[in-house]
């Protein structure tokens, strides 16, 4: 198996696409929970992935609907239960794109730069499908994109064959397609398992992961789609906390965060109110160093009037 390496994303070339997100299976090996709303740092495991490909022209869930961070267009297979690759085509019938991303509900680590990745590998591999593969180099076919006419193409051989698509693996599929492969270990690890919930809850909480996480989170639940320099206000917050009081540092982003929606939001606002509260603080902490020397310039001349005091 050859993996493909795509070129970095080109925004300005990125193809317009739809996304359905299969989220109605009976989590078996879960014990039958509500896998898509079992939450991962704070969030439901569906919202997640759901965040991850915000920019989806129509986004289709198919599941019986529920409350979701954003809205989205319900579908259902006939039956019920009739498997992903049925599944699959009751959400495919509500996209008109010419690229589908396909995707299961239980990716938590899933990322909006990792959709922008297997897009840009489709569009020019001229392959039907690119999909991610794991950490064992299995492939992934419900962490891919598609080309919709490909997959219209054997759904509908298989139904003209089998009369529905209720029962058939989705291998039957991913047979009979060309397809690319993305290897990417992170964001193809799903959600199978209690110990697998439990891996991606200690992951998310690791060193490395959690202050992104975290701010990701705080977006989502405040309705914030604001991407600003997350350094910036920390270093901000530094500034202020050793500049003038430890309590100094979450007041003061907040009333940067206040100015900026007041100068009209958007991340120039935030870095330009950012600058100021930061030479602020800055002015603030030379003053205390200064403290108890006498306030005039180094080269002045001195007083010396009989009566100078």
């Amino acid at each position: 198996m050859t993996a493909f390496e795509p070129p970095p994303p080109d925004a300005a070339h990125r193809a317009e696409y739809d996304a359905v997100v299969l989220a109605g299976g009976a989590a078996r090996r879960l014990g039958g929970a509500d896998k898509p709303g079992l939450r991962v740092g704070g969030r439901a495991l569906l919202d997640r992935v759901l965040a991850a490909c915000a920019d989806a022209h129509t986004t289709v869930v198919v599941a019986d609907p529920r409350p979701t961070a954003r809205p989205v267009i319900w579908a259902r297979e006939d039956p019920p239960g009739g498997g992903p690759l049925a599944a699959l085509g009751a959400g495919l019938r509500h996209t008109t794109a010419d690229q589908v991303l396909v995707l299961s509900a239980d990716l938590p680590f899933l990322t909006g730069a990792t959709v922008r990745r297997l897009l840009t590998a489709l569009r020019v591999s001229g392959a039907d499908g690119v999909l991610l593969t794991d950490a064992d180099g299995r492939d992934q076919p419900l962490v891919a994109a598609y080309r919709a006419s490909a997959l219209r193409r054997e759904l509908t051989a298989f139904t003209h064959v089998h009369g529905s698509l209720t029962g058939l693996p989705l291998r039957r599929l991913t047979a009979a397609l060309g397809l690319a492969r993305v290897p990417d270990p992170v964001a193809s690890f799903d959600c199978d398992t209690w110990d697998d919930i439990a891996t991606a809850r200690s992951r998310i909480r690791e060193h490395g992961h959690v202050l992104d996480e975290w701010i990701s989170a705080v977006k989502d639940e405040l309705g914030i789609d604001l991407d600003v320099d997350t350094g910036v206000l920390l270093d901000l917050a530094r500034d202020a906390a050793h500049g003038v009081a430890r309590p100094a540092a979450p007041l003061t982003t907040f009333l940067v965060g206040y100015a900026a929606a007041q100068a009209g939001s958007g991340p120039e606002a935030v870095a330009e109110a950012s600058r100021k509260a930061a030479a602020l603080a800055l002015r603030w902490a030379e003053e205390d160093t200064a403290a108890g020397k006498p306030d005039v310039a180094p080269d002045a001349t001195p007083d010396t009037r009989p009566d100078a005091g």
